[in-house]
């Protein structure tokens, strides 16, 4: 009843779209929210790992930037008041947990900078990275869905990008803010797909772009 009362308004009216010009962000893919034994482990965020590092294949061979971000503080001198247990008291600059994802990142290649809020566009050099290199679309990987990936995908929404979510390469700690948001989101800023759908864009962008 309730999608049915959304389409009546007219949410999702729309379907975006993939621009010319892709960009890649890679939220918060970091030993402490993928470390299999970690608080935060789940199958979903395990999916979301292997899925994305499948696309960013695609997209490093399209020489398409790759932003990848980690979250870390200093101190609670410069933390945001974090309700969340295992950030405010582990996520500091040289614990293990702040270390990258190796699956998902290559620091030979990915343009990889800390991030201190939920979006990765917020006070970072995001936007710069992706505006210098003409993007018009982001592509939008990583965890949690329900929280930080939701977060930069309103703040791409925000600066105007085309901005696309897959689906099976963000996760989150259960299935149930995981599709309650990405429906959400799907209905008002992004378009929702599978990692296939990326693929085969940038397979084709690689093409047009030799």
């Amino acid at each position: 009843m309730t999608d049915t009362l959304y389409s009546n308004i007219g949410y999702d009216a729309h379907t975006i779209g993939f621009g010319e010009k892709p960009g890649i962000a890679v939220v918060d893919f970091q030993i402490g929210f993928t470390d299999p034994n970690g608080p935060f482990s789940s199958a979903l965020v395990e999916r979301a790992i292997c899925n994305t590092a499948r696309v960013l294949e695609s997209a490093r061979k399209a020489n398409v930037p790759v932003a990848n971000c980690y979250t870390a503080y200093h101190s609670l001198k410069d933390m945001p008041y974090w309700k969340i247990g295992p950030v405010r008291d582990d996520f500091y600059y040289g614990h293990e947990c702040t270390q990258m994802e190796p699956r998902t990142s290559d620091k030979n290649y990915d343009f990889i900078f800390c991030k201190s809020a939920p979006s990765i566009f917020f006070n970072t050099p995001a936007t710069t990275l992706f505006t210098k290199n003409g993007c018009d679309t982001v592509i939008v990987m990583g965890c949690m869905t329900s929280g930080c990936i939701r977060a930069s995908v309103i703040d791409s929404f925000s600066n105007g990008y085309k901005t696309i979510v897959p689906e099976d390469c963000v996760g989150d700690a259960d299935e149930r803010p995981h599709n309650d948001n990405l429906r959400d989101i799907g209905r008002r800023y992004a378009d929702i797909v599978k990692s296939d759908d990326v693929i085969n864009y940038l397979e084709e962008y690689r093409k047009l772009n030799k």
